[in-house]
């Protein structure tokens, strides 16, 4: 049963296991309220320096050094760090998934300020190492621990990298040490290796964790049970679905609407309409005051998997009430529901409205439109979409060029379609690759066309991208000999790109010199 895109999108969210730690602010004592006139005098004072947070958040993407600088900044207006505090900020970084800068600011509090870090915090602090720096940085920082700093928010830290990283033999290993050293299993590291053997495709395996969570007497939550949904829906297990949540409400396990979206989801692959319907109202019914927006993003992705445009645009006039600001996230949110459904004339109308309201341009709304345009083969629409957007300072990213790459290649216009190619070579991070299809594609094109230039542009864009090989220059040899054209300067060309001159190349190679000659 293949899992939807708002399915494949929980399922990461739900599997991001990573060490949590409450660090609760102390919370400061109530003063006696000043006078106006008071309050006034002291603000003319002395100006503060006003909140970390929202300093920390305008960097957006800055690289490394930006948090340090912003830190000691504010503390030279006379901030004052407190480790409670910060650490508050390091939870709102790891919200939105800046990890680098959320390490840094631990980094800063231990290197800057000789601050003590306790057992949760290490914990919080390898997990951001493992993901900003890798499993071997991770594994070195729990090695350099003290004593007794390794201890089960540790080792779950260490073990929940190990998950993430899909190393099972290492994973097992450290499950078993922990048992040898008397630290007794929680629900977090089971539920860690019941979500490593969940991407593993080892299904029987989470089944057997389930029963040591009952032999142990060790009650499950939400994430465990969205682990067992996904498991036996993966398995087809429909009725074992509907038995383990009966289970749970014997159990007394308080599920949330992430466990509710992934029932919504399991019946909505498995066709069951009505089912999945009653899913999403049951989570729409425990959305909780500090579960944000999220909730609602999901319920309109998902009521759209299941045909249901009424309760989609019920959902977004929900949003649009409940929040002062619709963020961009939601807008896209909605731009792919009504994309799911066909419905590219209210993607036009709710485009429209996000332009005359953004206030950061976000380049992923424009390329949902043009998905939806180019899905009804509507080009010049999308092209004027495009064209529109640039006037406005836009910038395309790989999936702009992607969506019109392909869009071109399927009707034929490959001249277009290496255009948008080569717009890829121009992004600030070369790290985009085509896939062989698309290669291959091109190259047969050329071929049969006798297009040798634009064979020749087409290795060019291949070199750019840093995926030039023996391959390419095979074709691009072929297409040479079709278009019987003459080159002395391949073979100094190829070698210049470390590519070897095997047997088949050095054949091409010698019949087209034999034409200079």
């Amino acid at each position: 049963m293949a899992p939807s895109s708002a399915a494949r999108l929980l399922f990461r969210r739900i599997l991001s296991t990573a060490t949590e730690a409450a660090t609760d602010a102390a919370a400061p004592s109530a003063a006696a309220a000043p006078t106006a006139a008071a309050a006034a005098a002291k603000a003319a004072k002395k100006k503060g320096p006003g909140p970390l947070y929202p300093r920390l958040s305008a960097l957006g993407g800055a690289g490394e050094g930006s948090v340090s600088q912003a830190l000691n900044k504010w503390m030279r207006e006379g901030g004052v760090p407190r480790a409670n505090d910060l650490l508050q900020n390091v939870k709102g970084l790891r919200k939105y998934k800046r990890h680098a800068q959320a390490l840094e600011i631990m980094d800063w509090m231990v290197n800057a300020r000789g601050m003590n870090m306790s057992r949760t915090h290490h914990a919080i602090r390898l997990d951001l190492i493992y993901k900003v720096r890798g499993i071997q940085a991770a594994e070195n920082y729990f090695a350099g621990l003290p004593g007794p700093a390794k201890d089960q928010r540790t080792y779950g830290a260490l073990l929940n990298c190990y998950c993430s990283e899909k190393m099972e033999d290492k994973a097992i290993d450290l499950y078993h040490r922990l048992d040898e050293l008397g630290i007794s299993p929680c629900r977090l590291t089971i539920n860690n290796m019941m979500s490593l053997y969940m991407k593993l495709g080892q299904h029987r395996k989470v089944d057997s964790l389930f029963e040591e969570m009952k032999v142990k007497n060790i009650k499950p939550d939400n994430l465990t049970c969205c682990i067992l949904m996904t498991s036996y829906a993966a398995s087809n297990k429909i009725d074992a679905i509907e038995e383990l949540l009966k289970e749970m409400g014997e159990k007394d396990v308080t599920l949330v609407w992430s466990a509710y979206s992934t029932l919504a989801s399991i019946y909505i692959n498995a066709g069951l309409i009505e089912k999945a319907e009653s899913a999403l109202r049951k989570l729409e019914g425990v959305v909780g005051a500090d579960d944000g927006r999220q909730p609602f993003d999901f319920l309109m992705s998902l009521y759209a998997s299941a045909g249901n445009l009424g309760e989609v645009n019920r959902v977004w006039d929900v949003i649009k009430a409940k929040f002062i600001k619709v963020t961009n996230g939601s807008y896209s949110g909605m731009l792919q529901a009504l994309y799911k459904l066909n419905d590219v004339d209210r993607m036009q109308q709710i485009y429209r409205e996000w332009e005359s309201n953004y206030e950061n341009y976000d380049v992923r709304l424009t390329n949902v439109m043009i998905r939806g345009h180019l899905k009804f083969d509507k080009t010049e629409e999308a092209e004027s979409l495009w064209e529109k957007a640039k006037e406005k300072g836009a910038q395309f990213d790989s999936k702009t060029c992607e969506l019109f790459c392909d869009h071109y290649i399927n009707n034929g216009h490959m001249n277009s379609a290496l255009n948008w190619v080569e717009n890829m070579t121009k992004l600030p991070k070369k790290s985009q690759k085509l896939d062989q299809d698309t290669i291959h594609k091109f190259q047969k094109y050329f071929e049969e066309h006798k297009d040798a230039d634009g064979a020749e542009r087409f290795c060019n864009c291949l070199r750019a991208l840093g995926c030039i090989d023996g391959k390419a220059y095979e074709s691009l040899l072929r297409t040479y000999l079709a278009a019987d054209k003459k080159s002395r300067s391949l073979r100094q060309q190829i070698k210049d790109d470390k590519i070897e001159i095997c047997y088949d190349i050095g054949k091409l190679l010698k019949r087209i010199e034999d034409k200079g000659r």
